[in-house]
């Protein structure tokens, strides 16, 4: 594949906050963005923020970093995105506050792509109508291929409007559990992969397994598989599969192989989780996996 220009990412930007008191910047589209920035493909962040000190928190650290803020719009009105997280077990449980900044993104200031490339997004970001809306508009670009990376929080989302997304989809990001929920399971992976990617026509289905590691499934039902390193420390497994994710998408702008791209997405997946929240502001960070620009 032909490497393509700046990808969209579409969605949530918020600060996790944990029990200690401790505020880390968040929301999986931000954290895809932020590594995106690491790896040297400028991503067009699309999101809003409030006209708070936490936006400005944001906006500041996004410069920072040489993120491009041209399309984070700032809210008058709404605040900027909270999340409680609360860790049972080493796995994240999340209260995700309502009404923010990212539910309101205006389908007037988003970026208009003129060239291919990939958008991005979740499903969080899309709970509210107006950004649904946003979203919706720039999605009908015929120029964009999109991945969508599930992440159901429930009660913050559709089944219907999460089929449509399906639908629209080329590469499609889930873990099994929202495979359960999204599709029938009968309990054989294979099985249930070729099921979901022949109903919604998917380029690749790519299923995260955790400590079991990934597996893809392209178009032609190949299966790829890969499973993970043992990890020496675990802080948190918040955002590892953004981390993931993130390097999926720079393979797939890269024109990587899927085998290498698997490879080094689990690679980061697993680093991360060493990590205290989801991103590294250490650009020497990501120089220990290879892929940093910053």
């Amino acid at each position: 594949m032909k490497k393509m220009i700046r990808p969209i990412i579409f969605g949530e930007v918020l600060f996790d906050c944990f029990p200690d008191g401790e505020q880390i910047l968040g929301g999986a589209p931000f954290n895809v963005a932020w590594h995106l920035q690491a790896f040297g493909d400028q991503p067009c962040f699309v999101s809003r923020v409030g006209s708070d000190e936490l936006g400005n928190k944001i906006i500041a650290a996004m410069e920072e970093w040489g993120m491009d803020t041209s399309f984070v719009q700032i809210d008058p009105q709404h605040r900027s995105g909270r999340v409680d997280v609360q860790l049972i077990e080493d796995e994240p449980h999340y209260s995700i506050a309502p009404d923010c900044a990212y539910d309101f993104i205006d389908e007037n200031e988003v970026c208009k792509p003129e060239n291919k490339t990939i958008l991005y997004h979740g499903t969080l970001g899309l709970r509210n109508a107006v950004a649904r809306h946003a979203f919706e508009m720039l999605a009908a670009n015929p120029k964009l291929s999109i991945f969508l990376d599930v992440n159901l929080r429930p009660p913050h989302w559709h089944k219907e409007d999460v089929s449509r997304w399906l639908q629209q989809a080329t590469w499609v990001k889930l873990n099994y559990d929202e495979l359960e929920q999204l599709g029938s399971v009968t309990g054989d992976i294979q099985h249930d992969m070729a099921q979901f990617q022949q109903r919604y026509q998917l380029e690749q289905l790519i299923l995260t397994r955790g400590e079991k590691g990934a597996i893809v499934r392209t178009s032609k039902g190949e299966l790829e598989s890969i499973e993970p390193q043992q990890v020496q420390k675990i802080v948190d497994t918040v955002g590892a599969g953004d981390a993931f994710t993130a390097v999926y998408l720079h393979g797939l702008i890269s024109g990587w192989c899927l085998t290498d791209t698997l490879k080094m997405a689990q690679k980061f997946a697993s680093t991360v989780v060493g990590l205290r929240g989801a991103t590294a502001n250490d650009p020497a960070f990501y120089k220990t996996i290879g892929l940093s620009h910053v």
